[in-house]
């Protein structure tokens, strides 16, 4: 099969034109298209970019000019991005998860010409007291209901406008803009260009087996489609083409459910904590997932005791699940495909998945260096993980400076902290902001999520030289003095648990935990004096 186009712009005609092509089927409709339905083919989907294009010109939008598209997760972000590379415009996908304050000091650095919004964003604004129909011409994207956005042009007004002629930017120039999680902070809008996005992507362009879904899968992604991720997801699905693309944009384990009683996927990608939530759901109904012979947990560090009722649910013979360092300023950067056997294993015997394999031959080159130097530290000592790849993003869009203090010469500081092996495989062992003197949280967490038996997330906050405090969600009671006891035998020193309720977690649009929120709660009768920084993608 031939290899897509680097430009987003002509990724949908193109597919469209193939002779194996594919089936897209929703959860819910696309909010740009309510009344569409929820099953699309290549054809379809190729004429509502086309027509997306047309009402975005007919918004003001002309080649050259930044667009904001910011509402609730669904792949119709990657649709509207699209269709602004057709007339030469760049879009900015961002989450409407993103707290009002946030969303507004984003729109700031981006100064759009067209603002693509929901009026459930500009609701919760209005309740905040943040303005966000300030930043260039304002279209509501639903119609709007009740008084947020009252008198605002809508997409749906705009319907008819006829389809300009493609016009498209050099593939050296700026062709798409998401954002960091911003776990800790206001996320930072990453630049891409098609030359930087087509880098990212080479791996998943590859033939590799298993990992590439053949004609017969049913591949299904719950992710966030505001972040980069999506735009390589896009691009690999759409050239293998397998037999229906399942768009999972609510991670709630209900709603999952109900999608997965409809269609049963052969390849399922989500996101770490995505995952964790689905824990209950996997082992209600098994027969759900008996399906997949391929996971793909993107974003995050996988453990293996939330990893384990998936891989065993499946009735395949043959199963893997791919588990991928990377982040969004730089993609994908190594990888390691898990067995069955080895996930058992390891969560059996406490143990975790932070090897992440080797960095990826031709595409990018890691080491483990001091970040004061960038020199690099002797084979498993642990140092902070800098990567060359020609996938790296171009700029943090109005914040130039810090984008560049990221760099030591031609290499970039991922802010992961690891080391190499005599094999020169990658070992994740923290963030370097969540880095516990002499151990690590991540494997902390891991144990911990393997002991306790209904526990569906663990967080360790380290608190610098103080005992690390863990925050634990479970899907039942909370544990007594004598069962924690029993559960943190053997383990570093420990703060008392704090139990905090899984939908009380502060959650990014990636379903991260927003670290510097949770802090403020379980730290909010001490003083907390640990400056954090963000977590990438």
């Amino acid at each position: 099969m031939k290899k897509p186009p680097k430009n987003l712009g002509l990724l949908f005609d193109w597919h469209a034109e193939q002779s194996r092509t594919t089936t897209m089927i929703l959860d819910r409709p696309f909010d740009i298209a309510p009344a569409a339905g929820t099953e699309y083919d290549a054809a379809a989907l190729a004429g509502l970019v086309q027509d997306m294009s047309g009402r975005l010109y007919a918004a003001g939008a002309r080649k050259g000019d930044r667009i904001a598209v910011v509402k609730r997760n669904h792949f119709d972000m990657i649709l509207l991005a699209a269709a602004a590379a057709r007339i030469g415009a760049t879009a900015a996908t961002i989450s409407g998860a993103n707290y009002p304050e946030h969303l507004a000091e984003m729109l700031g650095r981006l100064d759009p010409a067209v603002t693509l919004i929901t009026s459930p964003v500009l609701e919760a604004a209005e309740r905040a007291g943040v303005d966000l129909v300030s930043f260039g011409k304002t279209v509501l994207i639903d119609g709007g209901a009740g008084d947020a956005g009252a008198g605002l042009p809508t997409l749906d007004g705009l319907r008819g406008s006829p389809v300009p002629p493609l016009d498209l930017k050099a593939d050296s120039d700026l062709m798409m803009i998401t954002h960091t999680s911003g776990t800790t902070s206001t996320p930072k809008l990453v630049a891409h260009t098609a030359d930087s996005c087509r880098a990212g992507t080479k791996l998943e362009l590859l033939p590799m087996p298993i990992a590439v879904n053949g004609p017969k899968d049913i591949c299904l992604s719950s992710i966030s489609f505001a972040h980069s991720r999506a735009y390589a997801w896009a691009m690999a699905q759409l050239r293998w083409a397998p037999k229906a693309l399942v768009i999972a944009s609510s991670h709630e384990a209900e709603d999952v459910e109900r999608l997965l009683e409809r269609v049963r996927p052969t390849t399922i990608e989500a996101t770490p904590n995505v995952f964790q939530a689905w824990v209950p759901l996997v082992r209600r109904r098994p027969e759900l997932f008996e399906r997949v012979r391929y996971y793909m947990n993107t974003f995050d560090l996988m453990h293996p005791s939330i990893a384990r009722p998936f891989v065993n649910a499946s009735k395949r013979r043959l199963l893997l699940w791919g588990h991928s360092w990377g982040q969004s300023e730089v993609g994908p950067m190594a990888g390691f495909g898990y067995t069955r056997g080895q996930i058992n294993r390891r969560a059996a015997a406490g143990g975790d998945m932070n090897m992440m394999g080797n960095p990826w031959p031709g595409l990018v080159a890691v080491k483990a260096a001091d970040p004061e130097t960038g020199r690099p530290v002797k084979r498993g000592q642990v140092g902070v993980l800098f990567a060359k790849a020609k996938s790296t993003c171009v700029d943090y869009v109005g914040e130039t400076d810090r984008w560049t203090e990221k760099w030591k010469g031609d290499w970039w500081n991922t802010g992961d902290v690891g080391y190499k092996d005599a094999l020169g495989r990658i070992h994740f062992v923290d963030r370097a902001v969540d880095a516990i003197p002499g151990g690590s949280a991540t494997e902390l967490e891991s144990k911990l999520l393997e002991r306790i038996d209904n526990a569906v997330e663990v967080i360790v906050l380290t608190r610098g030289d103080q005992a690390p405090v863990p925050v634990v969600s479970l899907d039942g009671p909370d544990l007594g003095a004598e069962q924690w006891a029993e559960v943190a035998r053997g383990l570093p020193d420990m703060a008392a648990p704090v139990f905090i309720p899984w939908h009380r977690l502060p959650r990014t649009s990636t379903w991260k935990v927003r670290r510097k929120e949770l802090r403020s709660m379980v730290f909010a009768d001490s003083p907390d004096t640990t400056v954090l920084e963000e977590r990438f993608t």
